[in-house]
């Protein structure tokens, strides 16, 4: 791997009513033992106007962040974005950032005897490999690789949360060594996460949790049509008895999870939960859909339609959790994420070379109706940030920004409020809310995401 400052493209691309003039370094090797032709690659796009000397927002070639957005979603692979077809990465190069683009492994990748090579921890070992090239030429690459951001959605977004909490832990050195990647320092400045899809070996339990005596399911999916067109079909269903019983038990465990993480308030006072589910942390929940109901309510959107928010003098001050978790209605079957059946995305994620699929729960391991394996301990925890926010082996970002939509019904709206909760409690700033009526999405407030980079890099 190198980088050459004289290999690039002067391109333009047109916005609205904007004209973006950039500098693209295209298709970059980044370690120096790629698994094929595709993947461990990267470009780097500059605002032309930087080699003129000039600056934008305050930022020149040299103290510009770097903004690495990734394009991965359901951990399948993501690939190297274009600025022609990525409207985050054009609205980054007008804000004054350098933006790079990374090509990530995910889990459905084979080689051509069959064998897999995308699966767990694939995707994040990527993710760091770019990071340390990046830093491995810093002298000659534009932008300050001492301030790194990254940024995703949905699995995405986990992926980009465990960037900010396990930066140079050697639990990936093999992993890295293994394709050649740069060694040194792959840790990053912030980290900007959208309703991440992570604690998988915990979301199960979330889950049933927040969706409590709710057993009718709602989702929806696009599908081709035979013209070639995007269909939206909806469907809806209710968990079978057996899958009843699972969310009850599933249910009934939260609680000794959660008061095993010793969590608390800003206040310093302890968030617990009793045997019933209720308690303090059920409390902070609720705070979090307050809060997002106000800051709706003060928009001027109306909110007398939802029976379940009680609101007094133009204040919403208190919530029904059952209502609210039956107004944004249940998406998905028991267990939500690792299926017994071994047939939902996570469970795709935690095979292995040979094997496919893999369980990454004791619950549905114990359970599985198709004599499933569990995944290795060391990689399920490589995939989860919540093992490495207290790892003094770890080198932690100090600012997070975590979006978790009011409505979104991917996981439990508890799994980003824990998160938030233990970054906080070891120091980390941390910008967090759910916005409200936001489903499972990101991206969709990058005037205030870009606020938030320029308030901790200026």
């Amino acid at each position: 791997m190198n980088f050459d400052k004289n290999s690039y493209i002067d391109k333009a691309v047109e916005m609205d009513d904007k004209r973006i003039h950039y500098r693209e370094y295209r298709d970059i090797l980044f370690v120096d033992k790629p698994i094929d032709d595709i993947f461990h690659r990267l470009n780097i796009y500059v605002p032309l106007s930087f080699y003129d000397g000039q600056s934008i927002n305050g930022y020149n070639i040299n103290n510009a962040p770097i903004f690495i957005p990734n394009s991965v979603g359901g951990y399948f692979p993501g690939y190297i974005q274009e600025v022609s077809e990525s409207y985050t990465i054009r609205q980054a190069l007008l804000h004054g950032y350098v933006v790079v683009s990374p090509s990530i492994r995910g889990k459905t990748l084979k080689t051509k005897n069959g064998k897999n090579y995308g699966k767990a921890p694939a995707c994040i070992v990527d993710y760091k490999a770019a990071v340390r090239y990046l830093r491995s030429f810093s002298s000659s690459i534009p932008g300050d690789t001492n301030k790194i951001i990254t940024n995703g959605t949905s699995a995405g977004g986990a992926l980009s949360c465990l960037m900010g909490v396990t930066g140079n832990h050697p639990d990936y050195d093999d992993y890295l060594y293994e394709i050649g990647a740069a060694d040194g320092d792959d840790s990053v400045f912030a980290s900007s996460c959208y309703c991440p899809i992570t604690n998988l070996d915990n979301a199960d339990m979330a889950y049933e949790w927040q969706f409590n005596n709710i057993y009718s399911y709602h989702r929806g999916f696009y599908k081709k049509t035979d013209d070639n067109k995007d269909e939206y079909v909806s469907v809806d269903g209710k968990l079978e008895d057996s899958r009843i019983n699972i969310s009850k038990d599933l249910s009934a465990m939260f609680p000794d999870y959660i008061n095993s993480l010793d969590l608390k308030n800003e206040k310093g006072e302890s968030l617990t939960l009793d045997k019933y589910g209720d308690g303090s942390f059920k409390d902070y929940i609720k705070s979090v859909i307050i809060n997002s109901a106000q800051n709706a309510l003060e928009k001027g959107i109306d909110l007398f339609e939802y029976n379940w928010i009680k609101i007094k003098n133009n204040k919403v001050i208190d919530i029904d959790f059952f209502g609210y978790a039956n107004s944004i209605t249940r998406m998905k079957d028991a267990p939500a994420f690792d299926d017994i059946n071994m047939r939902n995305l996570e469970n795709d994620l935690f095979g292995d070379e040979d094997n496919d699929y893999a369980h990454f729960t004791e619950y549905s391991t114990f359970h599985s109706t198709v004599n499933g394996k569990k995944a290795n301990e060391q990689i399920i925890k490589m995939m989860n940030p919540m093992y490495y926010i207290n790892d003094e082996k770890a080198v932690t970002a100090k600012y997070f920004r975590i979006r978790h939509g009011e409505c979104d019904r991917d996981t439990s709206l508890a799994i980003s409020a824990i998160l938030t909760l233990k970054l906080k409690e070891i120091g980390c700033c941390v910008n967090y809310s759910s916005p409200w009526n936001v489903p499972h999405s990101g991206d969709y407030d990058l005037d205030l995401m870009f606020k938030w980079i320029d308030s901790i890099c200026k």
